[in-house]
């Protein structure tokens, strides 16, 4: 069975785990070293006030999670944020995905938040369609912004307005 729930202290070992798993083996994140649990602590810290972390479990297993952060750190983006999902490999191409994605855009809605940013590195077909599949919509490209794996890579920027003026 899967539960969709606010991320715990007791989380942060398999975040983490799940988290450097992407670290090493993709480039969903640019992140060159892994985290240590003292890293992934201090990160941990920063959500569930205003920004929400939620893990995805699995018959008891954390098998990824999801967030919402802020975009940027000047006033006027106060209600802009920016969505990270990570899913355990094991768990990756079963729907859990669309139902990470189905609780972060309600929370997003019921905090108030005007847009979501996706920041999704070239190539990545399936998070690209994972997040047009919600209504996001490809607003830009950064052409070789980030090295890693001995290549440049891009970042296509998607958008999703949740409240219009």
């Amino acid at each position: 069975m899967t539960v969709i729930r606010k991320a715990k202290e007791a989380d942060i070992k398999a975040m983490n785990d799940i988290y450097n798993q992407a670290v090493l083996e993709t480039v969903a994140t640019f992140d060159l070293n892994p985290h240590t649990i003292e890293q992934r602590t201090d990160w941990f810290s920063r959500y569930q006030d205003r920004y929400p972390l939620f893990t995805a479990e699995i018959d008891g297993q954390v098998a990824g999670y999801g967030s919402l952060s802020p975009f940027r750190d000047k006033e006027a983006y106060k209600d802009t944020v920016e969505l990270s999902i990570y899913l355990s490999p094991g768990f990756q191409g079963a729907g859990l995905g669309k139902k990470m994605m189905n609780v972060l855009i309600e929370d997003a809605k019921k905090r108030g938040f005007h847009t979501i940013i996706s920041g999704i590195t070239g190539g990545n077909e399936i998070s690209v369609r994972l997040h047009e599949r919600f209504g996001f919509e490809f607003v830009g490209n950064f052409k070789e912004v980030g090295f890693k794996f001995g290549e440049w890579q891009d970042v296509h920027f998607y958008q999703l307005v949740l409240t219009r003026s």
